[in-house]
């Protein structure tokens, strides 16, 4: 088997999958890696790619009945049969850079994208875009926190003008700008992995070395580290 380089892991009900560069997918197969390669069959695959020319990524998300697979930029791909198969969900322009499938909601999948938050009730059947009181739509990260959901938007892939908003997960209300101790803006994107939440607790990695922590659902925020090199991913453990 190549080598690959990994970009995240995933437990799923089926083992634990990886992501990798190239929009590769591997399982773990006894005591050792094995391709998905039904995954490397997925029609359409040709037009993946990244605006940048490198290879696309793969995050993952899972729920308790199926697995969810966002290619940056390849749309998303649900698979509800331990990766045998998979089916297109959402259109490779619409620009997904997370998906998430809370399993606390059977049947929710949400989306950070270029066209903003993405949802969908009937596990990706259909969908409708909720952008309502971001002051922008290029969306990066997205986690759920209790009955809250959290997302990071920005004017673009530079990161300009980049914040961190929240709202409740149901009932329609628009989004609100977290702040409460954290910086008025980012100095980049709040990055696909870079937000993560279990229970009440989220914590947010910064660009610029910060991590930053609330227990109350993203409403007030403490700085619990500070000058660290770029943060690339974090997650409670």
């Amino acid at each position: 088997m190549p080598r690959r380089k990994a970009t995240c892991l995933e437990a799923t009900p089926e083992g634990l999958l990886i992501g990798t560069a190239g929009a590769h997918l591997l399982r773990f197969d006894g005591d050792r890696l094995a391709p998905v390669g039904s995954f490397d069959e997925v029609e359409g695959r040709a037009a993946w790619h990244t605006p940048w020319g490198a290879p696309p990524d793969t995050p993952i998300s899972a729920s308790n009945t199926a697995v969810y697979v966002n290619v940056h930029v390849g749309g998303v791909l649900q698979s509800a049969d331990g990766g045998t198969s998979w089916r297109p969900l959402l259109d490779i322009e619409h620009d997904v850079h997370q998906v998430l499938a809370p399993a606390a909601r059977p049947g929710l999948v949400l989306v950070a994208a270029y066209d903003g938050f993405g949802v969908s009730e009937d596990c990706g059947d259909t969908w409708r875009w909720e952008n309502d009181g971001l002051h922008a739509h290029y969306c990066r990260a997205v986690a759920v926190a209790g009955d809250v959901v959290l997302l990071s938007a920005s004017a673009g892939h530079h990161g300009r003008r980049a914040a961190l908003y929240r709202r409740p997960l149901v009932g329609g209300a628009g989004f609100e700008r977290c702040g409460g101790g954290l910086p008025e803006w980012f100095s980049d994107n709040v990055d696909t992995g870079c937000l993560a939440a279990r229970g009440r607790t989220v914590a947010l990695g910064s660009a610029d070395g910060a991590v930053f922590l609330s227990r109350d659902t993203g409403q007030r925020w403490e700085t619990v580290a500070k000058g660290l090199a770029p943060v690339l991913g974090l997650s409670f453990a």
